[in-house]
Parts: C-alpha cells; structure tokens; sequence
C-alpha cells in the first residue's frame, strides 16, 4: 500500500468516527427531552402554539429517530365566551336644542293659527242696535279677514265708543273659532238742535250726535247762537262732552207744550228759551227748568195788562219772574 493510500483511508475513518459520535449525541439528546415531563395548558387568553423543533438533515447512513411531547389542548368552554353588546348611542338634547324645537313648534302653531281660514272672522254680530246699522259698526270695527287671535274686546269697544258718541255702552265679546259679538246701547234724541244750516240730535244727557233721516216728536229749537261749551261731567273719559246742559234738556221739555203749534223753540245764548207769538211779538224764558210754570203765568198776566193799555212790545222777556221786561220796536 503506498504512502497516498493510507492517508486517504485514513481520512474516510476520520469521518466515519466523527459521524458515528454525532449520532451518538443526537440519540442521546433525543431520549433526553422524550423523558421530560409534558408542559402545563396555559390560560386562554396566552396560549401559545407550539412550534416543532426542525428536523436536523438526514445523513447517509441511517434514519433519525425523534420523540416529541405535544401539549395538551383543553376544551373550549363556550359558557365562557363573552359576546359583546352593541351599545347605541343615544341623543342627548340640551336646553338650546329643547328650546329650539319648542320655539319652532310655536312658530308652527301660530303659523296655522293666522292662516286656517275658520279661524279668520267674516264680520261682526251686532245685538241692541235701534238707529245704527251692523253695516255702519262692522265698517268702523274693521275685523273683516282678521284673526280670531290679533282682537282685543277692550279695543274694539273704545274704537266703537270713539266714532258713535250716540252709544251708552258697547260690550264686545270675542269667542273660537272666529266669532265676534257686540251688544250695543244707544242713546235716543229727544232734541232737534237747528244751527247755521245744519241741525244735529241731543239726548236726555245732553250729549248731541249725527242725525240719521227724520224722527218725529223730537223737540225742535233753532238757535240764534251756539250755546256755552259745556265740560265733560262724566267721570267715564269715553262719554263725550254735553253739547247741552242737562238743566236746559229739561227745560224745554217744560216749555215745548207751551209753544203754540208749528212754531219752533228759538235760542238765543243771551235770553235763553222762546218763541215768537203768534200775537206779533218774540218771548224768552230763559234756560232754568225750575220755575217755567211761575214764569208762563207771569208772562200771560204781562200779555193781558198790555193789551189792556194797547200796547203791543215786540219782545217779552220774563227769564227772572220777579223782574220781567217788555221792549218795544225801534
């Protein structure tokens, strides 16, 4: 055998010792962890997978045994498990947004309230007129087409009060869904006051107001010139001022059966109350309601002593009875 050869086999048996001890160890390390005792479950929650070891590469003499522990895998416990509940979030709505949603549900409301057309008044009822017409007060009141919702009774009654100085009293009742109610009182002429061209109705109080058309059995007087402004007496500031005193009212009522027939009642601020006789002359009362039957009989014993003497005045004047006077034309 030459010097080349023996180092060549020599080399092979090198390999061959070394590659038997490797598998010596491997063996050996393999019983080893077979006897190791097998590793506790850990919680669900950290449980890990277990990953095998590589198996080492095979080597040309012989297979390689292996023992290998697996964990032991526990039973889910599906009582366990915890389903997650949905939680929906609720609306959470503050002051501003309340006040928000009321304020534009108002707006809503009022909205329907000015435009239903049930809720709009046609015209108004009218109750205790005698003289005026419901087409006169409803003209004045003006709630045609207005909302039931926008008239104040307290106003409608001034606006009537203002316009119609012939009313007492006016009560105005507004009721759902579109009524509105109005009962007068209306003041009665007893006077047909006759001045400058015009004439013009006066009631028991005094109060004078637009005639309407022709009445008969009122008491005709044609003024000479207007009587003294009279101040409001009422403590009612909606009663108009007196046009008359309540003491001349009354006594014309005391002389007009006394005027001969078909002669009016004349005025005159400074002699008061007369008429011109059918004798030839003019004769003045006065205004006192006091004492109108002390002064016809004055008057009539005037009228008799004269026409006794043959005198014949064109003015008697008896408005103080104590001191009567008599004027001759000039």
């Amino acid at each position: 055998m030459s010097m080349s050869e023996k180092k060549e086999l020599t080399r092979a048996e090198m390999v061959r010792i070394r590659r038997e001890r490797e598998t010596v160890q491997r063996m050996h390390r393999a019983a080893q962890e077979g006897a190791r005792p097998a590793p506790q479950a850990m919680p669900r929650a950290r449980q890990e997978a277990v990953k095998p070891k590589s198996k080492p590469a095979r080597s040309g003499h012989g297979r390689r045994r292996f023992q290998i522990a697996f964990p032991k895998v526990p039973r889910p416990n599906f009582r366990a498990i915890r389903i997650p509940r949905i939680h929906i979030p609720r609306p959470r709505l503050g002051w501003r947004a309340l006040s928000f949603i009321l304020a534009a549900l108002l707006g809503l409301a009022v909205y329907f309230a000015f435009n239903r057309p049930e809720l709009r008044v046609t015209e108004a009822r009218i109750t205790g007129n005698q003289m005026l017409t419901p087409a006169e007060l409803n003209a004045v009141l003006n709630v045609a087409g207005q909302p039931i919702f926008v008239l104040i009774p307290s106003d409608l009654e001034t606006r009537l009060r203002l316009n119609f100085p012939e009313l007492v009293s006016v009560k105005v009742e507004v009721s759902l869904p579109n009524l509105v109610s109005v009962n007068i009182l209306e003041r009665l002429p007893i006077i047909r006051w006759e001045q400058a061209g015009g004439y013009t109705w006066i009631a028991e109080d005094g109060i004078a107001f637009r005639p309407r058309g022709e009445v008969l059995g009122l008491i005709p007087v044609v003024a000479v010139s207007g009587p003294s402004v009279e101040g409001n007496v009422s403590s009612d500031p909606l009663t108009p001022a007196p046009f008359i005193s309540s003491e001349m009212v009354q006594a014309l009522k005391g002389l007009v059966s006394r005027v001969p027939p078909g002669e009016p009642i004349l005025y005159d601020a400074g002699l008061g109350f007369g008429w011109n006789d059918p004798r030839g002359w003019r004769v003045y009362f006065g205004t006192s309601a006091s004492d109108v039957e002390l002064k016809m009989r004055v008057y009539e014993a005037m009228v008799n002593s004269l026409t006794q003497r043959g005198i014949r005045p064109a003015l008697i004047n008896v408005t103080y009875p104590t001191a009567p006077y008599y004027r001759m034309s000039q």
